[in-house]
């Protein structure tokens, strides 16, 4: 599969609450909330022009019975896809990966907190908007159809984007209290 990273593109929150839309009643009453994760959901990064959901849901195991409903939507299930605690699903148009679905129950927040964390950290940091944006660009030029050594190549960068923003979100939570 050819990699393929592209100029942020402002359709991609519409196109998020679209999807969003068509998910909700398939996650009915268990759903916690939806989220639009992923570089699509930073304004200005580059990305591949995959759209990534994060739906949250009150109890994770109920939904392997939803599988069905998810194929209805074009989407294949791929269990945990190698994340203990996730359901995730896709859904690729011919060769052309469209949507991810990472499910995770709200019990989960370790996961739940990493993908908000990243998402709003960049959303508040240019620099680290540009510098991720350039990495990946770069990646994709070099291994065009490896995607595998374009998530490598991108690794260690995304470890220290990750701990970083962690940091940063931890810390705006601890600045903001609950009531």
């Amino acid at each position: 599969m050819k990699v393929i990273v592209t100029d942020y593109n402002p359709a991609w929150p519409e196109a998020f609450e679209r999807e969003a839309a068509a998910l909700r009643p398939v996650f009915g009453e268990l759903l916690v909330a939806i989220h639009h994760i992923g570089s699509t959901a930073v304004p200005g990064l580059k990305a591949k022009p995959v759209v990534d959901i994060m739906p949250i849901v009150t109890d994770i195991s109920a939904v392997d019975a939803l599988v069905e409903q998810m194929s209805t939507l074009g989407y294949a299930a791929r269990g945990e896809g190698g994340l203990p605690g996730r359901r995730y699903f896709f859904r690729d148009i011919g060769e052309i990966r469209t949507h991810n679905v990472h499910v995770f129950a709200e019990s989960n927040t370790e996961a739940i907190d990493r993908h908000l964390a990243v998402r709003d950290y960049l959303r508040a940091h240019p620099d680290a908007v540009a510098a991720y944006g350039a990495l990946k660009a770069e990646l994709a030029q070099r291994v065009n159809h490896d995607i595998e050594a374009y998530m490598d190549g991108k690794d260690e960068f995304v470890r220290r984007l990750q701990a970083a923003a962690l940091k940063w979100y931890r810390s705006r939570r601890e600045e903001k209290p609950d009531h």
